[in-house]
C-alpha cells in the first residue's frame, strides 16, 4: 500500500518532463545536495498526482505522508552510550537470527558472488557498509568455510564497538572475515579497486537519501563491480509487524527504533531514482522479496545474477 508505485513513477516521470530530475554532478556534494532536493521535489509531485488519482490513490499517499518520518533512531544517536549502543545491535541480531534474514541475504548474494569470481578470475572481494555487529558478513564467512564460497569478506561500521565485537565472534568461531571501522559516507581509506562488491543490508533507512546516493557513487568510484542494497519493504504490515516483533526483545528503545525504521524505509521508486541519480544511467533493478526491497547496481554492465525480473 505504501509503495504508491503508479503515484511514484507518475511523478518522477513529470520530473523529468519539466527537467527537474538531476542529469549530472561533480562532486559527492552536490550529488548528496541534489538527491535530498529531488526527494522533497518527488514527494510533492507524487502528493499532486496523488490527488488526480481519487480517493483510491489519495488516501495511501495521506497514509504514508502521516507515517513518513526523519526521526533518528536510538541506535544512531552519538549522545548514546557505546554499551547501550551494543546492547540495540545484539538484539537486533537476535531479530534477525529468529526471522532467518541472514540466511535469506546468503542466498540471494551467493550468485552474484559466484558470478563476479567467475568473471574476475579471483575471489569476490565483498565489503559490507554499516554492517553494524556483522550478522550477516559472519553468515558469509561461514558459508566461505563450510560451502567454499568463492569470497574474502570484510565488514564495517562507524562504531568501534560493533567492530570489537564482530571481530571477538569471529575468532572465537575462527570464521574468515574482517572487520574494520569505516564511515560509510565517505570511505575513507578504501583503496581504489580494492573490492569487487559492496553491500548494505538493513541499513539503508538509517541514512538520508543524499547519503545513499553517495555511498553508491563512492562504491563505483573505488572500482566495485555492483553495489547491492537490501532493506525492508515499505507496507502497513511492516510498520505494525517490526516494532511488534522487537518488543519480543523487551527493550523499550529498540522496539520505539523498530517503529521508526519502518516508517523510514525507502519505496521503490525512490530508490529506483536514488540509484539512477548517482550513477547517471539505468544498470539497476530494484526487486520486491517479501518483505525485502533488493536494490542492485552493477557498475560494469553485467546483469547480476538474481535481479532478472
Amino acid at each position: 500500500m505504501l509503495q504508491l508505485r503508479t503515484a511514484g513513477y507518475r511523478a518522477i516521470d513529470n520530473l523529468r518532463r519539466r527537467k527537474e530530475f538531476p542529469t549530472g554532478w561533480s562532486s559527492l556534494n552536490e550529488l548528496e545536495k541534489q538527491a535530498d532536493i529531488f526527494l522533497e521535489d518527488f514527494h510533492r509531485e507524487r502528493l499532486e498526482v496523488s490527488r488526480t488519482g481519487g480517493l483510491g490513490g489519495y488516501i495511501p499517499q495521506l497514509i504514508d505522508d502521516a507515517l513518513r518520518t526523519t526521526k533518528a533512531e536510538h541506535m544512531d544517536m552519538a549522545a548514546l552510550p557505546p554499551t547501550r549502543k551494543l546492547q540495540l545491535a545484539r538484539a537486533l541480531e537476535r531479530l534477525t537470527g529468529m526471522l532467518a534474514l541472514n540466511r535469506r541475504y546468503v542466498n540471494y548474494l551467493r550468485g552474484i558472488i559466484i558470478d563476479i569470481a567467475e568473471r574476475s578470475g579471483r575471489n569476490t572481494r565483498v565489503l559490507e557498509l554499516a554492517g553494524g555487529a556483522g550478522g550477516l558478513a559472519l553468515a558469509l564467512a561461514e558459508e566461505v568455510l563450510k560451502q567454499k564460497l568463492p569470497a574474502e569478506v570484510t565488514s564495517s561500521d562507524i562504531v568501534p564497538a560493533y567492530v570489537a565485537e564482530g571481530t571477538d565472534i569471529a575468532e572465537r568461531k575462527r570464521l574468515p572475515v574482517a572487520f574494520r571501522t569505516l564511515d560509510a559516507c565517505s570511505l575513507e581509506g578504501i583503496e581504489a579497486g580494492s573490492f569487487d562488491l559492496v553491500i548494505m543490508a538493513q541499513s539503508l533507512h538509517h541514512f538520508s537519501g543524499g547519503q545513499l546516493a553517495m555511498m553508491i557513487a563512492q562504491s563505483k568510484e573505488t572500482g566495485a563491480m555492483a553495489f547491492i542494497g537490501i532493506d525492508g519493504f515499505r507496507s502497513l504490515m511492516l510498520t505494525a509487524g517490526v516494532p511488534l516483533l522487537a518488543s519480543l526483545q523487551g527493550i523499550r528503545e529498540f522496539t520505539m527504533d523498530g517503529l521508526t525504521s519502518a516508517r523510514k524505509f525507502y519505496s521503490e521508486p525512490e530508490l529506483d531514482a536514488l540509484a539512477e541519480i548517482a550513477t547517471g544511467k539505468r544498470d539497476h533493478t530494484v526487486l520486491s522479496r517479501w518483505p525485502l526491497t533488493i536494490t542492485a547496481i552493477s557498475f560494469d554492465g553485467h546483469t547480476l545474477s538474481g535481479t532478472r525480473a
